[in-house]
């Protein structure tokens, strides 16, 4: 595997779906990596035609159908709501494009499966945006913590908390379970803290206990919702650490709070993804915050970090990192860490265990495949 690929070679032409916020981060993605954004499309012919004057697209597609029929579109990103991913994703693979879908994957973990099989029959690059890998700092403590620094793994805790769905008026397609399917604030946010930890760990989670909460069942839109606003989740690692984790849609006060701690044997080490130019690490005699400096990092953390120490890196260019990687796949390199589709099964996976685990009271092993 290469640490050392950060944009593709050649020029890729890419189609966009979905014409909202997460459409706009993949289009200055797309744009970052040099492709041409050749076309969009979204769920009627108007909306295609707003999306493409707003996001500078070449041309607006009439439907998701006529946009995966035209030869001059090589990837297709999917930025539609959660429900239609996987139907969209099976249709584009169909067609011979390659996919950046956004997660979750799919609602179930059947989809999910079918989705991985056929990009892995097709000989095609089939990623998900799990973004938070790629800020230079999740994976410095990638590697310090397979360098062994922090010792055997003793327990993790973690914790995604927004507080966007916090009042009851605050409302959005995602509680629809029809449009954001069975599971809400862990297949929206959850999906990304299991994902992290386990890329940071390199363990995954054998099994859990999950309980979940639907606080406001009507809001200005909505009634009648089932899914969820809050979960906790109690979870055993490989290895045989423990762990908790919190994921809430209504913690007031936290804007996009995902952070994750991995306690060792050796020491501690913390990564907060609204502080992404910082680690904490914790030792007996002490602890102390290290600072992004590319000449101090590990290589697959360095090559991330595009600008000198004292510039400040957020979001998108962990996004843009992400897309470049793909892209880069794409054109014949093997870049590490490029979530594919098996790690969007994967998250489906650990999903539907926290729903069945929260429905039986109880915990539920967690299959590995």
């Amino acid at each position: 595997m290469t640490t050392d690929v950060i944009a593709p070679a050649n020029t890729l032409r890419a189609g966009i779906i979905g014409g909202g916020f997460m459409a706009a981060v993949h289009t200055h993605a797309a744009r970052a990596a040099r492709a041409e954004l050749t076309g969009g499309a979204s769920s009627s012919a108007d909306r295609a035609r707003d999306a493409a004057d707003r996001l500078g697209l070449g041309a607006a597609f009439d439907s998701v159908d006529a946009l995966l029929a035209d030869p001059g579109i090589d990837v297709v990103h999917i930025c539609t709501p959660n429900s239609t991913h996987a139907a969209i994703a099976r249709a584009a693979l169909e067609a011979g494009k390659h996919v950046i879908c956004e997660k979750p994957l799919a609602t179930t973990v059947t989809d999910a499966a079918e989705l991985t099989a056929l990009a892995a029959d097709r000989g095609l690059v089939a990623a998900v945006p799990f973004v938070y890998r790629f800020h230079p700092m999740a994976r410095e403590a990638r590697a310090r913590v397979a360098r062994g620094e922090t010792g055997r793994l003793l327990s993790v805790q973690g914790a995604y908390l927004q507080d966007w769905l916090a009042e009851p008026h605050d409302d959005d397609w995602r509680v629809d379970a029809e449009l954001g399917g069975p599971s809400r604030a862990f297949a929206d946010i959850g999906s990304h803290l299991v994902d992290l930890l386990e890329f940071v760990s390199g363990e995954r989670i054998v099994r859990l206990n999950a309980s979940t909460r639907t606080v406001y069942a009507a809001r200005s839109r909505h009634a009648d919702i089932a899914t969820e606003d809050l979960v906790a989740v109690v979870v055993e690692l490989e290895s045989g650490a423990i762990g908790t984790l919190l994921v809430s849609q209504v913690a007031a006060g936290h804007k996009n709070g995902l952070s994750i701690e991995l306690s060792g044997a050796s020491g501690s080490i913390r990564f907060e993804q609204e502080r992404p130019e910082q680690l904490w690490l914790g030792r007996v005699d002490g602890s102390s915050v290290l600072e992004r400096d590319p000449a101090r990092l590990a290589p697959d953390a360095a090559r991330l970090a595009l600008v000198p120490a004292g510039h400040p890196m957020g979001y998108q260019d962990a996004f843009n990192a992400f897309v470049a990687d793909a892209y880069a796949a794409i054109d014949g390199s093997a870049p590490d860490g490029l979530p594919r589709f098996a790690d969007g099964l994967r998250a489906v996976r650990l999903t539907e265990a926290v729903l069945a685990s929260a429905a039986s009271d109880g915990w539920v092993e967690v299959a590995a495949a």
